[in-house]
């Protein structure tokens, strides 16, 4: 294998680790802001979980990432390498700031910007993007959606409970539905740094003639995650669990349950969504049930942004890098 395939490979890898670290916050902000677990056992549960979705998931969204968004034929190893260090650089200053924003949508913009820099339109794959930008919009509705009908639900079935047997109840279920958030998480997640190397490997003829996703990927990419994961985006993590509305376990169980249905649907469909919107608009969902003002618009309207300006941003970026990185080829 060849030294630049190598080191594009390993850049990869480090993308995955800041997407486990931004995302942290999806799969843990609610248990930490409820305080179930601490900050250093949640991230440890979510990491364990996010590792464990690579015997459960199989590589639908990877393939996807891998032939669906641009002509795989128009893609090396330079223009792998600039769309991973453009997307490194927006989710690293958004993890810094506090953004949570979709780590998969600057995946692909990192690698829109390039190709269409290089090849034009016609090298981009309209149907992969159109469904992108599809659930960019759908998945924190659906997410919002669910997250209010499960939390009414639960109120109903619950409410002859005393508060304390509820709040007892919920923080053992809160470990459950937090663990099938990280494994959605992770099942979708880190299946697209998968498809990354996969194409990578195609491209370079490392592959052969056919399309798939080697073992040694799959466990690469989920190890890197999980790992990132443990680091945990702290400033995403108070965002999230604490800027967006206030939880109780039994709200943070809702808020789980609903963005894990949302989540492991659409990865089984290879629908390469964004966890972050899912769990946002879950939050949000669970916040309404006690009032619309329960919900801080103003960290929602800010979160929005970011989103908006991911992809955009990350195809600045990547085009920005390959301009530099074919001035040495």
């Amino acid at each position: 294998m060849s030294a630049i395939v190598i080191i594009t490979i390993i850049i990869a890898l480090g993308f995955d680790f800041l997407n486990g670290m931004n995302d942290a916050a999806n799969s843990i902000a609610t248990i930490v802001s409820t305080k179930v677990l601490s900050p250093l056992l949640a991230v440890l549960w979510a990491a364990f979980f996010n590792f464990a979705a690579a015997f459960i998931f199989g590589v639908h969204v990877a393939t996807t990432i891998g032939k669906g968004i641009v002509d795989v034929h128009m893609v090396n190893e330079y223009i792998v390498i600039a769309a991973l260090l453009g997307a490194i650089v927006w989710v690293y200053g958004c993890t810094y700031l506090g953004f949570p924003i979709s780590v998969s949508h600057a995946l692909i913009g990192g690698l829109i910007g390039p190709i269409l820099f290089m090849a034009g339109p016609s090298a981009l794959i309209a149907n992969g993007i159109i469904k992108v930008a599809l659930f960019i919009v759908l998945s924190p509705l659906i997410g919002m959606a669910l997250g209010y009908l499960v939390a009414v639900m639960t109120m109903y079935l619950f409410r002859k409970k005393s508060p304390k047997k509820v709040d007892s109840l919920f923080r053992v279920l809160q470990l459950f539905s937090s663990a099938i958030f990280s494994l959605g998480h992770g099942s979708n997640d880190a299946q697209k740094t998968m498809g990354i190397i996969a194409v990578l490997l195609y491209t370079t003829g490392y592959l052969g003639s056919e399309f798939y996703v080697p073992n040694w990927v799959i466990f690469a990419a989920y190890t890197s995650i999980a790992l990132g994961t443990i680091t945990g985006g702290w400033k995403v993590i108070k965002t999230l669990g604490m800027g967006l509305t206030n939880l109780k376990p039994f709200q943070g169980f809702c808020a789980e349950t609903a963005g894990a249905i949302t989540i492991i649907g659409n990865s089984l469909a290879g629908i390469p969504v964004s966890t972050t919107h899912t769990i946002t608009g879950s939050i949000m969902g669970v916040g309404m049930t006690k009032r619309l003002s329960a919900v801080r618009w103003g960290v929602a309207t800010n979160i929005v942004w970011a989103w908006v300006l991911t992809i955009p941003g990350s195809m600045l970026f990547s085009w920005l890098f390959y301009l530099v990185i074919s001035i040495f080829i």
